[in-house]
């Protein structure tokens, strides 16, 4: 008897914990718990006081039907006293994507500043709907998906984004993913509202997005001959011929997915360094197109090592693209179709950890460097970036760079993204540019 009433009040105990420890992520900014809970039934509508939310309504259901077993019909005049209220609400905050969420015995009210507030209070709903429904599901409540009614805890929720800039990086150049697996990254970052997908396009490793005006960029630089095994310079090689690429169409899709999700794609199209695949496939980008690939001794190689080549290992490679005419053609050829697929205001154009040890050798180089009345190799790495940063903005849009724009005199109006600590994110913030910390 003494052990059935201590389990008892294990139970009791773990209800309370449960209810009263609200799991969100990222926490919001207020919660106040009140007393008692809401049910969630097949009577249960959804209201949409606000204009144009029946697609935000529609992903609610979708969610509610996979979790609890159905969905609820969505109305724009509610007569029922069990229901959950979509609407728009002013909300001063800094940034756009505040919420507040009300739940009573009666009913859920939920309102955004804008769409995306909504949406991001959606997501904290189905936090609660989840998180804490699977901690009280054995104790009193139905597991979900056995089309029962779930209750959540009476609260209230003020929240909003304590960041304008929140993003995720998702590198496919080196590890490719499938065109199912970025979305369901971007499910991800949805849930944690994140509002930016910077999504890392092309590398010494593979060259992913289709263009058009240049196929070998996807049919040679899209593929390596082997990928080493282990960390640099790696056990050996497992001679796999490794790739793949996004279609232009697949990359539309992707796009519109994620906006469905109010999340920005930030494509990244690398330059001048990490371009080896770029150069695989058109060798005139290099400043030595008829020297083959580098390939570091220690690492164990497959395939043919003439010519050049997309790499098999990771690392820096000194083989960077060589500031000619024929160069800034076809980045801005690149550019053209790259800013087609993307209609954010940004285009990162990496920048980073690119040798100046080709430049030191070009004759060609050294001679711009003269002509151009630059001090370095810096210096013309400078001129590289601001070139490509004018041709951008002459289309509307606005540049990203790693740190390492820094070098020989930031672009007029680049945004730094500080990788190698907080150094370059300070410094770029006393020139007065926009800074993305990511140390």
């Amino acid at each position: 008897m003494k052990k059935i009433a201590s389990l008892s009040l294990l139970f009791i105990s773990m209800a309370l914990i449960a209810q009263n420890n609200i799991n969100i992520v990222p926490m919001p900014a207020e919660i106040k718990l009140g007393k008692g809970n809401f049910t969630i039934n097949k009577n249960t509508q959804i209201v949409l006081e606000g204009s144009g939310l029946e697609k935000i309504a529609k992903m609610l259901n979708n969610h509610l039907k996979k979790t609890i077993g159905f969905s609820l019909p969505i109305t724009k005049t509610g007569t029922n006293s069990n229901k959950i209220v979509l609407n728009y609400e002013r909300i001063d905050f800094k940034f756009p994507g505040a919420y507040t969420i009300n739940i009573n015995g009666k009913e859920i009210y939920i309102a955004g500043d804008n769409e995306a507030g909504l949406f991001y209070g959606i997501q904290t709903l189905i936090q609660l709907l989840t998180t804490n429904q699977q901690k009280l599901s054995s104790i009193q409540y139905p597991v979900s998906g056995t089309k029962h009614p779930v209750s959540i805890p009476q609260l209230s929720i003020t929240d909003y984004p304590r960041f304008q800039y929140r993003g995720m990086h998702l590198d496919v150049a080196r590890h490719f993913f499938s065109v199912k697996q970025v979305k369901k990254y971007i499910d991800h970052l949805a849930t944690y509202k994140f509002n930016t997908f910077h999504w890392h396009l092309t590398e010494d490793q593979g060259w992913r997005i289709e263009i058009k005006k240049y196929p070998k960029l996807t049919s040679i630089g899209g593929y390596r001959n082997g990928t080493i095994i282990g960390s640099y310079p790696g056990t050996g090689n497992d001679s796999i011929r490794y790739g793949g690429f996004y279609t232009q169409q697949q990359i539309k899709e992707i796009v519109k997915y994620a906006a469905d999700r109010y999340i920005d794609i930030i494509p990244e199209i690398e330059m001048p360094g990490h371009s080896s695949a770029a150069i695989a496939a058109y060798p005139q980008l290099s400043c030595f197109p008829d020297e083959p690939s580098a390939i570091p001794s220690n690492t164990a190689w497959a395939g043919n090592r003439k010519g050049k080549q997309v790499q098999q290992s990771w690392g820096v490679f000194d083989d960077v693209l060589c500031p000619t005419d024929y160069t800034f053609k076809f980045l801005e050829d690149v550019l053209d179709e790259v800013m087609q697929l993307f209609p954010s205001k940004y285009i990162h154009i990496g920048g980073d950890e690119s040798p100046k040890e080709s430049w030191k050798r070009s004759a060609f180089c050294q001679q711009l460097i003269k002509e151009k009345k630059l001090t370095d190799e810096h210096a013309l790495q400078s001129y590289f970036i601001q070139r490509i940063e004018k041709y951008i903005n002459s289309k509307g849009k606005k540049i990203i760079g790693w740190d390492e724009i820094l070098e020989g005199g930031l672009a007029p109006n680049a945004t730094v993204m500080s990788w190698r600590g907080e150094a370059g994110g300070i410094a770029g913030a006393k020139q007065n540019h926009d800074v993305i910390m990511s140390p």
